[in-house]
């Protein structure tokens, strides 16, 4: 048997109490959204302070940053779990309506919240006359933070992992984690997936942005935005070789998961598919983007 990592005997309550019988709890999940989103919240402030990163003008005062904080908190929530409903299991939660807004069961997915953050950006420059791709950059800027938070949560939550794997530093996930349907093992080390992905689009991402930003990358509204659009694609594209699919995509003729579409295979995954169109926009918001005042 190759060696393998035990999975940390790590409990995805931070703490517990009970009152009148029921359980109330604080989870590594919740506490991971809610450090991403404050630690980001103090990011773009620090950012909006420094004009010169910007061309001269900041695209906001700092302080509105409080209130761009709201907006995003229901963006990232709403837009996360409606895409989750939509994109990967529309017929379980179409029969069962009432787990929809049991988020603290987990499901989320980052598609979704991107598209409602995106909504959310909109509507806020345009009801206080902010420069919409401008605010989208200072967003985009911060976003690394909230996903390696949220990648090591489901770690500490035992989702998402990966392929079976007999790589040395392959895990061995508990729960239905531990059956494997190979030869090697009678139990199942897989890739952890999810630490690829906060290296990835966690702190690989954010480091780039920063040296982006040092460079002058701000005073091209949209060059961020669309940075961090194409270092999250190619990330995510890349850590999908080596996640297992969701359930709800694997049958026995179709055992990688694959996207079934329009009676072919595609040979694609759910999440590389949902990446391609964030790619392309990316590259488009990239080479499009002029220098403030040019």
């Amino acid at each position: 048997m190759p060696f393998v990592l035990p999975f940390p005997d790590i409990d995805p309550r931070l703490f517990s109490i009970q009152l009148f019988g029921v359980e109330f709890a604080l989870r590594w999940y919740a506490l991971a959204y809610i450090a991403g989103l404050i630690l980001g919240w103090r990011y773009v402030a620090a950012l909006c302070r420094r004009p010169a990163l910007w061309g001269g003008r900041a695209p906001m005062p700092p302080e509105r940053s409080d209130d761009l904080l709201t907006w995003m908190v229901l963006a990232v929530i709403l837009g996360g779990r409606i895409g989750y409903v939509l994109f990967y299991q529309p017929a379980y939660f179409l029969a069962n309506p009432g787990r929809v807004l049991a988020v603290w069961e987990g499901g989320m997915s980052f598609h979704g919240g991107l598209l409602g953050v995106a909504t959310g950006i909109i509507l806020f420059s345009l009801r206080n006359g902010f420069p919409i791709l401008s605010i989208g950059d200072a967003v985009s800027a911060a976003t690394p933070i909230g996903l390696f938070f949220g990648r090591i949560a489901n770690f500490i939550n035992a989702e998402l992992w990966g392929k079976p794997s007999t790589a040395p530093w392959a895990v061995m996930f508990p729960g239905e984690g531990a059956t494997c349907p190979v030869d090697w093992t009678a139990v199942c080390a897989r890739h952890p997936s999810q630490l690829y992905e906060a290296g990835l689009e966690g702190i690989v991402l954010f480091l780039v942005l920063v040296v982006a930003i040092q460079r002058g990358a701000l005073a091209f509204p949209g060059r961020i935005f669309g940075l961090f659009l194409i270092g999250y694609a190619l990330a995510r594209i890349f850590v999908e070789l080596f996640r297992q699919a969701d359930a709800q995509f694997v049958t026995p003729d179709n055992p990688a998961g694959h996207v079934i579409a329009f009676g072919a295979e595609w040979g694609l995954t759910m999440g590389q598919v949902l990446t391609l169109p964030m790619l392309a926009l990316g590259l488009f918001l990239y080479f499009r983007a002029r220098r403030v005042g040019a």
